[in-house]
């Protein structure tokens, strides 16, 4: 019995459980979007399609999270987590909101929600969900007819505070840092290229991803910070999800699913469906779409808006330097375009077209002599009878 080996043979990798997911769902709140949209699916049906999905995503895992953003005309604003309220002069709590919702932080929608929830509930299912709720109301009810005005969406500081949760969601979730006097706790940098390529080949210690719930297209005002935004999810490998729901396709989010490896869907024939889009196209995460046949894009628009006018453009001018794209080539000193003096808008550079514009020389092909057929040797033309002689009888 002494000989018998007790140690463990087996790789303990499965059993520390699955890697914890967040989902972060951006809701594009536009008064007029959502008012057109409302004869078909009114919002009120449509945040209860998403609270739905939202405790679909949580049953996967105990270590699954969420976080919902409200996209305004003029603003982006939390939905869960609520941010805390900060206290006023005379010590009540500021920020906008009645009297009764004074004082509900992310820790007082707890207490509030307590009271409230119902034994047949999943008491964090309430809590998000009553959360979700007081701040959307809050922010209706706070939605002045001069926000209303504008018709834009901002939905690129939406996506900025969403990669900011992300990120610092991630740091809570990274392993200790470890002292660097250790030799063995070296970081991965100092190894060799070898050891560099096992340590990107790791299991993430978070799987995050960003939902936009769309219902207003894309403002050529907000190309610039919204591609920023992109191209730093695309970097940190976070995938951009959209699901349109009215007929106006958002331009650039279609561009940040496909730059980002997200999915693009739209669901104008049919927005009543919302929920069956959401649970059969974007409950998976990225690592579970690997396994999966997830929708694909049959064409995206690359449209780009110009730095100039903030007009969308099929075919503009891009300065050689800073890659800032013009509709119309600016003015120089002389008043012609890109003529003496010229320059780029963003970057100072001089510009100049050279010969745009000019025609392009058409060089004639080469004449090849056409070489006459020949049958046993004999060249057989036209105006040569043929090869062989007439028959005899």
């Amino acid at each position: 019995m002494n000989r018998i080996d007790a140690s463990d043979h087996y790789d303990d990798s499965s059993l520390r459980g699955q890697t914890p997911s967040l989902l972060t769902i951006i809701i594009d709140t536009n008064p007029r979007a959502w008012a057109a949209l409302n004869p078909v699916l009114p919002i009120s049906k449509a945040i209860a399609n998403v609270l739905v999905f939202i405790n679909a995503h949580l049953a996967f895992g105990n270590d699954n999270q969420v976080a919902v953003l409200a996209a305004h005309t003029n603003r982006a604003v939390w939905l869960y987590p609520s941010p805390p309220r900060r206290p006023g002069p005379k010590g009540r709590h500021g920020g906008h909101g009645s009297a009764a919702n004074e004082g509900k932080g992310s820790g007082a929608d707890a207490d509030a929600g307590s009271s409230i929830i119902s034994a047949n509930k999943y008491p964090q299912f309430a809590q998000i969900e009553s959360s979700i709720l007081s701040s959307l109301r809050d922010l209706i009810n706070n939605t002045t007819p001069a926000d209303v005005a504008p018709t834009t969406t901002l939905i690129a500081g939406a996506l900025t505070l969403a990669l900011s949760h992300i990120h610092k969601t991630s740091l809570a979730f990274a392993p200790p840092k470890t002292s660097s006097s250790d030799p063995a706790n070296l970081p991965a940098t100092s190894t060799s290229t070898a050891a560099g390529a096992d340590s990107s080949s790791q299991q993430p210690n978070l799987h995050a991803r960003i939902l936009v719930l769309s219902v207003s297209d894309s403002a050529p005002s907000q190309y610039i910070p919204t591609m920023n935004a992109v191209f730093a999810a695309s970097h940190a490998r976070i995938p951009v999800d959209t699901l349109a729901l009215s007929g106006n396709t958002p331009t650039f989010l279609q561009q940040a699913a496909y730059i980002t490896g997200g999915t693009f869907l739209s669901a104008a024939p049919n927005p009543r469906g919302l929920l069956s889009y959401l649970m059969f196209a974007f409950l998976a995460d990225a690592q579970a779409r690997r396994a999966l046949m997830s929708p694909t894009q049959d064409t995206v628009d690359f449209r780009a808006a110009c730095f100039c006018h903030r007009r969308v453009v099929d075919t503009g001018f891009v300065c050689s330097v800073c890659l800032s794209i013009f509709c119309e080539v600016p003015q120089g000193e002389g008043g012609d375009a890109a003529g003496s003096g010229a320059e780029c808008l963003t970057c100072g550079t001089k510009l100049a077209l050279g010969r745009y514009g000019a025609k392009p020389a058409v060089v004639p092909p080469k004449k090849v002599k056409k070489r006459k057929p020949r049958v046993n040797g004999v060249s057989v033309g036209p105006d040569m009878g043929s090869a062989t002689g007439t028959p005899v009888p």
